[in-house]
């Protein structure tokens, strides 16, 4: 077997190729791989012949394959995607918070702590004293607009 063959060096390369996929996890690797074993095939079969159509039959097997073969690969692969939870307001929606400056009466806001933090609050009008408990029922711009909670006995 002759390195300066055409036909060996494009299935070497595509071994290497396909044997770096245990490396290089994702089904990209594999599939360029697949690729230059086509070319080594043509090449043997004498479809094609020379450098530049080897290079070109080899960029439109791989574009085929990938986008043929991705979703394969990325089921069997599998991959480290996560997406976490974006929105913080969620995490925020009926958090107890404790009252630390009086809100209200009225639009008069007043500062609450609530996860390890003192934020500007805003009530439902009445005035909610020191130390009462409140939930928070959204954002509003900086602050929350909360609303005292009801101890239910």
């Amino acid at each position: 077997m002759e390195l300066s063959n055409p036909i060996t060096v494009w299935l070497v390369l595509g071994l290497l190729l396909m044997l770096s996929e245990i490396i290089i996890p994702g089904g990209i690797v594999i599939l360029l791989g697949a690729a230059c074993i086509i070319v080594a095939s043509s090449l043997a079969l004498g479809i094609i012949d020379g450098f530049v159509q080897s290079m070109t039959l080899w960029f439109m097997a791989s574009m085929v394959l990938l986008l043929s073969f991705r979703h394969v690969t990325q089921r069997l692969v599998g991959g480290d995607a996560h997406v976490a939870n974006t929105d913080e307001e969620v995490d925020l929606y009926n958090q107890i918070a404790t009252v630390k400056e009086a809100i209200g009466p009225g639009q008069q806001t007043g500062r609450i702590h609530c996860l390890g933090s003192d934020w500007t609050a805003l009530g439902d009008g009445t005035e909610i004293r020191v130390g009462t408990k409140v939930r928070i029922i959204c954002r509003d711009n900086i602050g929350f607009v909360v609303e005292p909670v009801i101890d239910s006995v």
